[in-house]
């Protein structure tokens, strides 16, 4: 089992997304996504995610909010992942180089238009609406074979 944040840092109508584009064997090699990873031990979910985006990005956040939780069963090597979902509008800093690929501000009427995951074109609009959700994502081969989703 891994948990892991994912965050998606806007500002002036536009989303900060990583174009995964860098690193050999990477699992989402191609894909726009929006910045995290795994937990270190010890970490709360705000803790994680907060020295994630500072890793990635070299933007640092203040007061991240949660909007839901993400289940992958069987993503990766036989490991369910559970991901804690963010979004953050007040940080500090400047965008660095990041080691794992390309940053770009994409403009919120074009996120959809990216070449993103079949699951996040499900949970990214939630992201807009009051109150929180919780999703369950199968994939197989690459493919969303069926998920369901909760809105709270």
């Amino acid at each position: 089992m891994k948990l892991a944040t994912l965050c998606y840092v806007k500002k002036n109508g536009r989303t900060l997304m990583l174009h995964r584009v860098k690193k050999p064997d990477d699992v989402h090699e191609g894909k726009w996504n929006g910045l995290g990873g795994k937990f270190e031990p010890g970490e709360s979910p705000e803790e994680c995610v907060i020295r994630e985006i500072r890793e990635e990005a070299g933007l640092r956040l203040r007061k991240p909010r949660l909007k839901g939780v993400l289940t992958f069963p069987d993503f990766t090597k036989q490991e369910d992942w559970y991901v804690f979902v963010f979004t953050a509008t007040q940080f500090t800093g400047r965008l660095i180089d990041s080691p794992e690929g390309d940053l770009a501000w994409i403009p919120d009427r074009d996120l959809l238009k990216l070449n993103l995951w079949e699951g996040d074109k499900v949970f990214l609009p939630l992201l807009r609406r009051r109150g929180h959700f919780s999703g369950k994502f199968h994939y197989r081969g690459g493919r969303l074979a069926k998920y369901s989703v909760e809105k709270y």
